[in-house]
This record gives structure tokens, sequence and C-alpha cells, in this order.
């Protein structure tokens, strides 16, 4: 299982139906647990035990392609990790929060509302499903 720590209040509206949609194809261990915080900082860090591997969504970080991402999440499943995926709220990180992860993900230079990256996210889980799973959903070229 996958958890998401989501800054700000649960997904309202057309979003709720678009993140529903890819919630109820997840499958274990691509399953997603979701925790809605105003407090993420301070919640991903309660949850943060020995074993989790910690990505947080930030401009900054390191652009993936979904296969990479697809393998980066089958290696921490199969090294035994727990994978916590934080998304922050309208403020974004503080520095020291951001040294803590252990890998920071951009998925593009440009800044997104944190509502629409939990749709943006959910649908590239599903996708590293799929292509670990190997079917026909990712198309390469």
């Amino acid at each position: 299982m996958i958890t998401v720590v989501a800054g700000g209040r649960k997904t309202k509206g057309w979003l709720l139906e678009g993140v529903s949609e890819y919630q109820k194809r997840l499958r274990k261990p691509f399953d997603v647990r979701w925790i809605f915080t105003d407090e993420v900082e301070k919640e991903t860090v309660k949850l943060r035990k020995n074993h989790e591997f910690l990505i947080i969504l930030d401009e900054r970080g390191k652009n993936l392609s979904s296969p990479e991402f697809s393998s980066l999440v089958d290696r921490k499943m199969t090294e035994g990790q727990q994978i916590i995926i934080v998304i922050g709220g309208p403020y974004g990180f503080t520095d020291d929060f951001r040294a803590q992860a252990d890998f920071v993900w951009s998925f593009s230079r440009l800044v997104f509302p944190h509502e629409l990256m939990r749709l943006y996210l959910i649908e590239q889980i599903y996708r590293a499903q799929e292509i670990y799973k190997g079917s026909n959903y990712h198309h390469d070229g």
C-alpha cells in the first residue's frame, strides 16, 4: 500500500470523480491510503518509521518518466519498504522537510494546485501498476 499525505481538504466535485475512478482500479500493492491534513509535514513525521520511503512532490525535484516511477515503486516494495508520497499545501514545504525526503519528485517545473496534483498522482500510480503488470495502458514512443 502507498500512503499519500495531502495538504488541504478532501477533493471536491469533478476532481473527486477522477480520483475515485483511478482509486477503484488500483490493486495491492499499488492501492492508496489517503491522509488529508492541514499539517502535512507534522503528520508525515508522525507516520514515518524506519522502513518508509518518503517521496515529496516539489517542482524543484527530479523529473521521472512513468516507467522510471514504476520501477522505483517496484524496487522499494521489493525491498520491503512502505512508500509515503506527500503533496504539499498551497505554500509547499520547508527546506528542512525537503531535506528529509528520500526522493523529491517533480511532475514539472510548473506549479499546480494541490487538489489537481491528487488526480495527476493517482493516475501515475495507476500507470505504474499497469506498467508493472505489462498491460497495454502505457504506450512508449
